[in-house]
């Protein structure tokens, strides 16, 4: 049967209609996803890819914050920063091997003619093409080179009206740390390296700053950075946030648009606690006591061995430090740039770190002699009795009114084997309390009445009973000043135990043997004594303000912890720290209390005796503790003592004692 002509026709053409019609909906049904996709793709997607392409086409280059400044309390500056203009080189992609050498003559020539007639200032060709980096020991491709700092006038002006005939050149300005030239608390401010070049790698503070996303807080590699002391303590206050120079390139590196700079922002300002004339006085009185004792003619004075010294002044109810010293100190100006020579290194070693919170040597030629003189870790020596006496109080080992015969000696250990306790030159102190046991410094009455005593109440246990009241006085762990490196102080009286017995440990520290501690921890003690029994945090910043004079942050009085002991306690170890005898306070116009110590330490076979010496002034409502240590300074109480003397005077007179300042009183 034939299918009729017609009939398939008119099927075709239907069938040929569905195909043209579904043909016309699936191209009509993709242009419209197409148009979507478009849609989305301008309105939604657009401006991220904008930005990314943005992003792709531009290239940023920080410039280094202005560090912020550091004051003593009188807002005179000791550290600072001074704004300079510099002049870098970049290299750019289509750098030949041979231009190095023609614009390095052509920088040589524009700085002998316009730049400074200092000849050390002088830059020849070899000099310009060191600092151009040019086998990338120091820097990326990328990375801008600093060819000359502190640029003249008539530079600036030549490289700017000439700025297109020296491809790669900026003119970038940066600053640049200054100290006081008056070397004030130069150990605790502290000073700046390189972050890259070993800070980077030393610190842990500075390891996480590699991982820094936010371009303007970015370390720079040639960034001079806080490496000791406040500089490094308050890094992030200081340091401020980075400068950008943004710019638009093509394909080939080449700059193609306009440049974009946003200023970098100045860190913040301190404004220290200390003040500058009592710093000043501290230090100055150091060295002439050094001098004074290791040059004296008279026998019983003569400390020759006497080389460094250390002081520490704290307010004892505010923990502000007005006075830091270790001396000999240097001037830090040698770390211009971050970096020191290897010349000043060698000379300047022992006087970079604070002898006041870490231990430090004198200088000597070589290390076999350095190490035969104390460190300024030192026993505290007799003044440790007064606390001595406060543990015995409380431990009611006995009272304020006990008693006890020193005939010169007191002997200890099993029969047969006893050990001798004696006083110096082998005195006789007779009939004793507490407060008369200070006054005298009576080793036989603490190894008896405080050490065996102990001993008997708790045996070996004691030991830990006496670490514990140690402790609580800040001796054998952190003050809490928060600077980098400080010490603990070195523990023996645990040693002691192990290797003698506990009643040794006791007995010996009882008199200040056993431990050595730094002079920050002794003055922190010496205001607890003052303030009866609240142990407060050394503040060194009183208050931080932004760059323009702003007060962003204050400061506030921090107690660590407090110790309970009954007021007649205090008011015994005060009757005989009053009482003790002292040179160099005749004639003073405050009342005083004080407490000599003559710390004896073995060094490479020979005893050394240290002067040791704490006080606070005045008597009543105290406000200044101070804590002096002269290594191989013989007795405390002339070795030590006048310094502390010249530090209180100086206080009275800026500040007041008991009163207004003294200078207000002046004609």
């Amino acid at each position: 049967m034939h299918d009729d002509p017609q009939k398939r026709e008119i099927t075709n053409r239907r069938h040929f209609s569905f195909r043209l019609n579904l043909f016309f909906f699936v191209v009509f049904g993709l242009f419209s996803v197409l148009i979507i996709q478009l849609a989305i793709l301008q309105f939604v997607e657009g401006p991220k890819l904008s930005a990314q392409g943005s992003q792709k086409s531009t290239r940023s280059v920080k410039i280094a914050p202005i560090r912020g400044n550091i004051y003593d309390s009188s807002g005179t500056p000791i550290a600072y920063s001074t704004s300079t203009q510099s002049l870098y080189f970049t290299i750019s992609p289509d750098f030949k091997d041979g231009d190095a050498e023609t614009i390095a003559a052509k920088l040589a020539a524009v700085f002998k003619d316009k730049g400074s007639d200092d000849p050390e200032k002088q830059m020849t060709v070899e000099d310009i093409i060191r600092q151009m980096d040019l086998d990338f020991r120091r820097n990326t491709i990328s990375t801008p080179r600093r060819i000359k700092t502190d640029l003249t006038k008539k530079e600036i002006a030549y490289f700017m009206e000439h700025r297109s005939e020296f491809k790669g050149i900026d003119i970038v300005e940066e600053s640049v740390r200054n100290y006081s030239k008056d070397t004030v608390a130069v150990q605790l401010v502290g000073y700046l390296k390189k972050f890259k070049g070993g800070v980077r790698e030393a610190l842990d503070f500075y390891k996480d700053k590699g991982n820094e996303e936010d371009p303007q807080l970015q370390y720079l590699d040639d960034e001079d950075v806080g490496y000791d002391g406040l500089e490094f303590m308050y890094q992030d206050i200081l340091r401020g946030k980075n400068g950008l120079k943004t710019y638009p390139v093509n394909n080939a590196e080449r700059i193609i648009g306009p440049v974009q700079i946003t200023n970098p922002q100045k860190g913040d300002d301190l404004y220290l606690t200390l003040n500058r004339n009592v710093q000043l006085t501290t230090e100055q009185a150091i060295v002439d006591q050094i001098h004074k004792i290791s040059t004296s003619t008279i026998k019983s004075e003569r400390a020759e061995n006497a080389k460094i010294g250390f002081a520490v002044a704290m307010e004892v109810n505010t923990g502000k430090v007005v006075a830091m010293a270790s001396m000999p100190d240097y001037d830090p100006n040698i770390w211009f740039g971050g970096k020191i020579s290897n010349e000043d290194y060698k000379n300047f070693e022992s006087v970079l770190n604070n002898g006041t919170i870490r231990e430090v040597f004198p200088h000597y030629e070589t290390k076999e002699e350095r190490n035969q003189h104390p460190s300024s870790l030192v026993p505290p020596g007799s003044t440790m009795k007064p606390l001595s006496i406060l543990i015995g109080l409380k431990e009611k080992l006995f009272t304020t009114s006990s008693t006890y015969y020193d005939n010169g000696a007191y002997f200890f250990g099993s029969k047969g084997h006893e050990v001798e306790i004696g006083n110096a030159s082998k005195h006789a102190y007779g009939l004793l309390d507490p407060a008369s046991a200070i006054a005298h410094s009576s080793n036989p009455f603490m190894a008896k009445m405080v050490g065996n005593n102990l001993y008997e109440k708790y045996g070996k246990k004691g030991v830990d009973v006496w670490d514990n009241y140690m402790r609580q006085f800040g001796l054998g762990v952190l003050t809490g000043s928060g600077l980098r490196g400080e010490s603990k102080g070195t523990i023996d009286y645990y040693h002691e135990q192990q290797t003698a017995s506990s009643q040794s440990a006791l007995v010996r520290a009882s008199f200040g043997q056993q431990a050595r501690y730094t002079p920050l921890q002794l003055v922190q003690y010496a205001a607890m004594l003052a303030n009866h029994g609240k142990r407060m945090k050394p503040q060194f910043v009183d208050q931080i303000k932004d760059a323009e004079g702003n007060v962003v942050q204050t400061f506030k009085p921090e107690v660590l912890n407090t110790v309970d002991f009954s007021e007649a306690y205090w008011e015994e170890i005060e009757k005989g720290m009053s009482q003790v005898k002292v040179q160099g306070f005749e004639g003073v116009t405050y009342t005083f209390e004080r407490k000599t110590g003559t710390a004896q330490s073995d060094v490479a076979g020979r005893r050394v005796d240290n002067a040791v010496f704490i006080a606070y002034a005045p008597r009543e409502n105290p406000k200044l503790a101070v804590a002096v240590v002269i290594p191989d300074g013989e007795f405390g109480g002339w070795g030590a003592a006048p310094i502390a003397r010249k530090i209180f005077d100086s206080y009275d007179y800026e500040v007041g004692l008991d009163g207004p300042a003294g200078k207000l009183s002046d004609p």
